[in-house]
C-alpha cells in the first residue's frame, strides 16, 4: 500500500499496490501492520456498506465526538464519489479546514479519517457503494455531524445534493 498525507494532519490517502496477472489482480486493502509502519496505526473493529441508488446522493458530515471518537477507512466498492474530511479538532493547525478525494471502484483509493475529523460524501455515479472499516465499534447515541454546506468550512462540491436526509440538513451552524 502507499499513503499520501493530505493537508489535514492524520487525513491519509491509502493506494493499493495490486499484483497483475493473466487472471486479474489482487490487492491488500487494510493492514494493520502497514498502517503502522506509516504512523497511523488502525485495526478495524467494524465494517459496514452503505448503498446509495441516486446520483447526488449526500451523506454528512457525520463524527462521533470524544470519548467515543472513530477512526474510518472509507473505500468506494462500486460507482464513484467525492469524499470529505472536515477537521473539528480545536488544537489542529487545519482546524475549520477541508480535504477530498475522489474515491472509485476503479482507481480503489481509500481514505483515512481521524478521531475528531467529520466524513461525508456526495455519489457522482448512480448505485455507488461505499465501504467503511472503523475503529472503534460505532457507539450508539452519541452521533454527531456538521451540515455539509456551513460557511465555516466552504466545502466546494461538485454538485448540489440531489438527495438529502433531514437529519444531515438540518445540522447547526458549527460553532467550534
Amino acid at each position: 500500500m502507499r499513503f499520501a498525507q493530505t493537508e489535514i494532519a492524520g487525513v491519509l490517502v491509502a493506494e493499493i499496490e495490486p499484483a497483475v496477472d493473466a487472471r486479474g489482480s489482487f490487492a491488500r486493502l487494510q493492514c494493520p501492520g502497514e498502517f503502522a509502519a506509516a504512523g497511523h496505526p488502525f485495526t478495524p473493529a467494524q465494517t459496514s456498506l452503505s448503498r446509495n441508488p441516486q446520483i447526488g446522493t449526500l451523506r454528512g458530515m457525520h463524527y462521533q465526538p470524544a470519548p467515543h471518537g472513530e477512526m474510518k477507512l472509507v473505500r468506494c466498492v462500486r460507482g464513484r464519489i467525492f469524499d470529505v474530511a472536515v477537521d473539528l479538532r480545536a488544537d489542529s493547525p487545519s482546524h475549520r479546514r477541508w480535504t477530498a478525494a475522489e474515491l472509485s471502484a476503479d482507481n480503489a483509493r481509500a481514505l483515512l479519517i481521524p478521531q475528531g475529523v467529520a466524513h461525508g460524501f456526495l455519489t457522482l455515479e448512480p448505485d455507488s457503494d461505499v465501504l467503511y472499516q472503523i475503529a472503534p465499534e460505532f457507539e450508539p447515541g452519541h452521533e454527531a455531524g456538521v451540515r455539509w454546506d456551513d460557511p465555516a468550512f466552504a466545502i466546494d462540491w461538485p454538485m448540489a445534493p440531489l438527495v438529502l436526509s433531514d437529519r444531515d440538513a438540518g445540522y447547526p451552524d458549527y460553532r467550534g
